[in-house]
């Protein structure tokens, strides 16, 4: 996989080369992209994973794919498969090092049990609410539980008691004694374990108690082995904690994960939070988690956003240590740059009218050679006749200044093709054209007498007989958003009732009939396009993946 080289080092590779120099983790560097499977990854998941397996190839170190699956009643295993088909999409591999929190659960219960026995954890019988409103504020400490100087051995029992199944969910909480008058809120006495009756995707009902986030995550890290423990910056204020378990634990702080926090991705006109898309999935507001106008992975591999447009668009974006919002149009540029070198040529009219060559001969068709590809070999063959189809925007009756399309009296040069000029409108009862009927100049094809005769305008067209028909859908931002481009909280009042437009009447050129799903291709002056899984033999169906103009080009450019 052929990437671009980093311009320069960021502060976490700096920090990895700091580590290398005083001798820490001698047995090499090793990173984690460690998912929970309650949804389907977005683009922010992009930059993580492109990260944190870039670390690892950088560094010549291991990147493990693990699975933080301690919520059983939100997980499941079709968010599993997602997962791994979006690293593998993206270039990437774990080899053998597919791991499942759920893979230590017996570990993490022996961890609970052993802070019981050393006195730092105890069972609390407080509901959810009542124990946050005891946990204080910014201000104002939290107020101890009743039940915090509950003896070790009575711990011990009911946290036994509770791994057998023998009370009801919510009754019982394991939770961590550390500090109720900190000033990190995260350290008021956590809680490590909660009863949930429920199945695990892997475990099934072998388990009824189940460890919190907080606690499985960094223990996870150390039991793998992990070097370099890369989180977004909202884990900041978690990383005393994980550090309190670790150090009450006995780790050995020479070897333990070092934890560096970066800014996670936020995009302009973009929905960057897994509640926020299932909401979206729910309430049925896309067709699901793969709808090309969802900022998932699978939703941009479906739209025909290339997994090398998307390494790109991480790596030029490079990590930081404050938030801000990136421009869609940067990712949007990225992907540009790269059809414009990788997607073949292909002619389409979205909008067709009929054009009508009075003066070629009837009965006759004749096959034009077109390049594939400006800058690469390759040619393929365009079938041209008395009737054909252009836009119907470049066509106008009464035209505009500097309008260099088809007009009455007004010549054109098809593309690969000849100079037309029309010289006929026709129009039906209610005064629409239905056809244009022009004259076609024989001599200008290329190699003609007058192949070098100069118009200023060239159209692109389908032959009318062997054209295929086909569904377009056209897409614009999922969100309308205020002038800082940023999602309101109450996102689904911003949603774009326009975000999709769907052309059932296009037209393509008959070498597309056999594009399998996933093919892209430029439409001449359109577009880039991809061919979507909803194709048949018998319909084609293209997703627009983004349009020929560059604002993003221009705006680095100044």
């Amino acid at each position: 996989m052929a990437e671009k080289e980093t311009l320069a080092a960021n502060f976490i590779e700096n920090a990895i080369r700091e580590d290398q120099k005083e001798g820490r983790y001698a047995e090499g560097i090793h990173t984690r992209f460690p998912p929970e499977p309650n949804g389907y990854l977005h683009i922010g998941h992009a930059k993580s994973i492109c990260l944190n397996f870039g670390l690892a190839r950088r560094f010549a170190g291991l990147c493990n794919l693990r699975f933080d699956d301690t919520n059983p009643t939100k997980e499941d295993t079709e968010y599993v498969d997602s997962i791994q088909e979006d690293v593998r999409w993206l270039g990437f591999s774990w080899d053998d090092r597919r791991f499942y929190a759920s893979d230590y659960f017996p570990r993490l219960y022996a961890y609970a049990v052993e802070l019981i026995r050393r006195g730092k954890a105890f069972v609390c019988d407080l509901t959810a609410d009542e124990i946050r409103k005891t946990r204080g504020t910014l201000t104002e400490p939290g107020t101890e539980s009743p039940y915090r100087n509950r003896s070790v051995e009575e711990n011990l029992d009911l946290f036994g008691r509770m791994k057998a199944g023998e009370f009801p969910d919510g009754s019982h909480v394991l939770r961590a004694k550390i500090d109720m008058a900190s000033p990190n809120i995260n350290m008021r006495d956590p809680v490590l374990y909660r009863i949930a009756h429920a199945d695990h995707h892997r475990t099934g009902n072998e388990w009824c108690i189940y460890p919190m986030y907080d606690f499985a995550h960094p223990l996870s890290d150390a039991i793998e082995g992990i070097t370099h423990s890369i989180c977004t910056l909202e884990f900041e204020d978690h990383r005393p904690l994980y550090d309190w378990l670790l150090e009450s634990l006995g780790f050995d702080a020479a070897t333990r994960p070092r934890q560096i926090e970066f800014a996670r991705l936020n995009l302009t006109n973009t929905v960057m939070s897994k509640r926020m898309l299932r909401q979206l999935v729910e309430g049925g507001h896309v067709s699901g988690w793969d709808d090309p106008r969802m900022p998932t992975i699978s939703g941009l591999r479906r739209r025909g956003y290339p997994a090398a447009a998307i390494r790109d668009f991480c790596e030029r974006i490079g990590v930081a240590k404050s938030n801000s919002l990136v421009d869609v149009a940067m990712l949007e540029h990225c992907v540009r740059e790269n059809l414009n070198e990788t997607a073949d040529r292909a002619m389409a009219v979205l909008d067709p009218v009929k054009v009508v060559l009075t003066n070629y001969p009837e009965g006759q068709t004749e096959y034009l050679e077109a390049e594939n590809h400006p800058n690469r070999d390759g040619r393929r063959y365009v079938p041209f006749s008395r009737e054909l189809y252009i836009e119907r925007e470049d066509f106008a009756e009464v035209p505009p200044k500097k309008f260099f399309r088809l007009k009455p009296g007004g010549e054109v040069r098809l593309k690969h093709a000849y100079i037309i000029r029309c010289d006929e409108v026709v129009k039906d009862a209610a005064g629409n054209i239905t056809e244009l009927r022009c004259s076609y100049d024989p001599e200008s094809k290329s190699g003609g007498a007058t192949a070098g005769r100069k118009v200023k305008g060239t159209l692109h067209w389908v032959e009318a007989q062997t054209a295929l028909p086909a569904e377009v859908r056209l897409y614009d931002y999922l969100l309308r958003t205020g002038d800082n481009g940023s999602a309101p909280e109450d996102f689904l009042t911003a949603l774009n009732p326009d975000s999709l437009q769907v052309i059932t009447k296009a037209l393509v050129e008959p070498s597309l009939r056999w594009a399998g799903p996933g093919s892209r291709y430029q439409f001449l002056r359109k577009g880039y396009f991809c061919v979507d899984k909803d194709t048949t033999p018998e319909r084609l169906v293209f997703n627009e993946i983004v349009g020929l103009r560059d604002t993003w080009a221009k705006v680095a450019k100044e």
